[in-house]
C-alpha cells in the first residue's frame, strides 16, 4: 500500500505535462503537413480525446486500453502529417490533387515497390522521426490519472479542460473542420483513388471515342500556312468589375492598353454571357460545341489534333474531372498547381513561362490552351501578398456599396476581388502580349480570352460568391485578337452582338483555326455575318442580353 499510493499520487501531479507533451507532439506533425487555419483546425480536432488523461481510471487493463487508444490517436496525426510534408516537399502537392490521386490510381504493387526502392532515403529519415515520436507518445499516454475518484484540481484548470472540449465540439460539428480529420481524410480519399481506378479506364475509352469522331468527321485546315492559336480561359470573371467594360476601378489597364493599339485587331465581345455558373459544367459545354449531351458531340481539342493541330493543355487549376475530360485530348499536358480546392494559392502568372515555351515551340500549327485560376475564391489568394491598392481609401465603388447597404464583410470581397481581377489583368495581357511577339514569324496569329462563369460580389445582393440565381453569375468577358485585323464595320457589328460562351468553340474552330469539317453547323460563330443568337436557358429571367 505504501509503494503504490505515492505512484497514483504522483500520475495525478504528471497528467497535465503528459497532455501537455502529446499535444506539442500533435501539433508539430501537423505544422509539418498544414499551414494557415487549417493548423488551428486539426490542433481543436486533436485535443479532445486528450482530455481522457484527465479522467481517474482504475485496472491495468483499462489504463492499458486508454494508452494504447492515446497513441494510436496522437501517431494518426502524426503519420497524416509526414506523409502531407513528403508530398509537399517533394511534389509540392496535397494527397488528394490530381497529380497524387492520379498517379496513386495509376500505380501498381510492383511500381509501388520501385518507388520506395528509389526513395528509401527519404522514407527511413521519416521513419525514424515517426518512430521517436511514436516513443515519446507510448510514454507520455501511460501517465494519465488512476485512482477510483478525482481529486480536486484547481478552478481555472477546469476551466481551461473545458474550453478545450468546447473548441473540440465545435471542430467537429463542422463540416469542413470534420473532413480534414485523418481518419475521415484518408477515408474519403482512398474511395476517391477507387473511384478514379474505376473511371480511368472509362475516360480513356470515352475520350478515344472522341478521338476517332473527331477523325471521321475529316476536318481540314481551310487556309494555307503556319497558324498559331491561343485560348485562354479564366474562372470567375465578372465583366462588370472590368475597367475595359466600364468599372469605375481601375482593374485593367493593361488590357485597355492594348485595346487602344491593336485598333481593328482587336475585338471586345460587350454583352458576353455564360450559360452555366461553375467551371466543369461550363468547360463540357465549351468544348462540346454547346451541345455535351448530342449522340456523337466533337470535340474542339480532338478536331484540332485531327486536322494537324498541335494542342497544349497548361492550367492552374487542380480538378481531375476537367484533366479527365479535357486536357488528356491534347498532346503536352502542363498542370502548375498542385493543391485543389479553394485554399490553393498558386499564382496564375506561374504559367507565363509555359505559355512561351509552347509559342517557340518549332510546330508549324499550335492550339494553346490556358486555363487560369483567375478570381476563382478565396480572392485574396489570387493575387500577390500586399498587392491591393483598393483598401486604402473610400472610392466611388466603396460609396456606391455602402449607400446600397452591402455588408462590411461585402465590401472587403469585393475589394480583393478587385485586386485580384487587377493581378489577373497583368497575367492575361501577357499571354497576348506572348502571343503578339513569340509568334510574330509563326504566320496567322490569333488570342481569345474569356470567362467559364461570372461572380456575384455585391453587385445585386448582399453576398459573395458563385450565383447561380443572379446576372452576376453569368456576365463574363470575351476578347478576341488576330493579327490579321477584321474590319472595322464587322468588328462594331460584332462587339455589340450577344455571345455565348458554350458557343465559343465555333469562333475557335471556325475563325481562328479556319477548321471546316462534315456535320459543321452554321449560324454561331460570332464572327461571322450569318450569326444567329439564341438566348440560353438559364434558371433566372435575364432582362436584356444586350447592353
Amino acid at each position: 500500500m505504501n509503494f503504490t499510493q505515492p505512484a497514483a499520487s504522483a500520475s495525478h501531479d504528471r497528467w497535465p505535462w503528459a497532455a501537455a507533451g502529446l499535444a506539442g507532439l500533435a501539433a508539430i506533425f501537423i505544422v509539418l503537413g498544414h499551414d494557415g487555419r487549417r493548423v488551428a483546425q486539426l490542433i481543436f480536432l486533436a485535443l479532445p480525446l486528450l482530455g481522457w488523461l484527465a479522467w481517474p481510471i482504475e485496472g491495468r487493463l483499462a489504463q492499458r486500453a486508454r494508452r494504447t487508444a492515446l497513441w494510436l490517436w496522437v501517431m494518426l496525426f502524426a503519420l497524416d502529417g509526414v506523409v502531407r510534408a513528403f508530398l509537399q516537399d517533394a511534389y509540392q502537392a496535397a494527397p488528394d490533387g490530381a497529380l497524387v490521386l492520379g498517379a496513386v490510381a495509376n500505380t501498381n504493387g510492383r511500381e509501388g515497390s520501385e518507388y520506395l526502392a528509389a526513395h528509401w532515403r527519404v522514407a527511413l529519415l521519416w521513419a525514424a522521426a515517426l518512430s521517436a515520436a511514436g516513443l515519446c507518445a507510448w510514454r507520455l499516454a501511460g501517465r494519465g490519472r488512476q485512482g477510483a475518484s478525482p481529486p480536486g484540481m484547481p478552478r481555472w484548470f477546469l476551466g481551461a479542460l473545458v474550453l478545450v472540449l468546447l473548441l473540440g465540439c465545435v471542430a467537429y460539428a463542422s463540416k469542413p473542420w470534420r473532413r480534414l480529420h485523418p481518419l475521415v481524410f484518408w477515408a474519403n480519399w482512398t474511395q476517391s483513388v477507387r473511384t478514379l481506378q474505376a473511371g480511368m479506364a472509362d475516360q480513356r475509352l470515352a475520350r478515344d471515342q472522341v478521338l476517332a469522331r473527331a477523325r471521321e468527321a475529316a476536318p481540314v485546315i481551310a487556309k494555307e500556312g503556319p497558324s498559331t492559336v491561343v485560348l485562354v480561359i479564366t474562372d470567375s470573371i465578372n465583366r462588370d468589375n472590368m475597367g475595359l467594360y466600364g468599372y469605375r476601378r481601375d482593374t485593367t489597364p493593361r488590357l485597355q492598353a492594348h485595346r487602344r493599339r491593336a485598333g481593328d485587331n482587336m475585338l471586345v465581345l460587350r454583352n458576353a454571357w455564360s450559360v452555366d455558373a461553375s467551371t466543369v459544367p461550363a468547360l463540357r459545354n465549351l468544348f462540346s460545341f454547346g451541345q455535351p449531351d448530342a449522340g456523337q458531340p466533337q470535340h474542339l481539342l480532338a478536331l484540332a489534333r485531327a486536322a494537324g493541330y498541335k494542342v497544349w493543355w497548361m492550367s492552374n487549376h487542380d480538378d481531375v474531372a476537367i484533366e479527365q475530360q479535357h486536357a488528356r485530348l491534347a498532346d503536352v499536358v502542363d498542370f502548375v498547381n498542385r493543391t485543389p480546392g479553394r485554399a490553393s494559392a498558386s499564382l496564375d502568372g506561374e504559367l507565363l513561362d509555359c505559355v512561351q515555351e509552347a509559342l517557340e515551340d518549332p510546330a508549324q500549327r499550335k492550339l494553346i490552351v490556358v486555363h487560369l485560376l483567375g478570381a476563382h475564391p478565396h480572392y485574396r489568394l489570387r493575387f500577390p501578398e500586399g498587392a491591393n491598392p483598393f483598401d486604402d481609401d473610400i472610392d466611388a465603388v466603396e460609396a456606391q456599396m455602402q449607400d446600397q447597404g452591402r455588408a462590411a464583410w461585402v465590401r472587403r470581397f469585393r475589394q480583393d476581388y478587385d485586386a485580384a481581377l487587377l493581378y489577373h489583368d497583368f497575367v492575361v495581357s501577357e499571354t497576348l502580349q506572348l502571343t503578339q511577339a513569340v509568334g510574330r514569324s509563326a504566320g496567322r496569329r490569333a488570342w481569345m480570352y474569356l470567362s467559364d462563369h461570372g461572380q456575384e460580389v455585391g453587385h445585386v445582393s448582399d453576398r459573395a460568391g458563385h450565383s447561380p440565381h443572379t446576372e452576376s453569375g453569368y456576365r463574363i468577358p470575351a476578347l478576341v485578337w488576330r493579327s490579321e485585323a477584321l474590319g472595322a464595320g464587322a468588328m462594331q457589328a460584332a462587339a455589340q452582338r450577344p455571345f455565348r460562351a458554350d458557343w465559343a468553340a465555333w469562333t475557335v474552330a471556325e475563325d481562328l483555326l479556319h477548321l471546316r469539317w462534315r456535320g459543321q453547323r452554321p449560324g454561331r460563330n460570332v464572327l461571322a455575318p450569318d450569326y444567329r443568337w439564341e438566348a440560353p436557358d438559364l434558371p433566372l429571367q435575364v432582362k436584356s442580353y444586350v447592353h
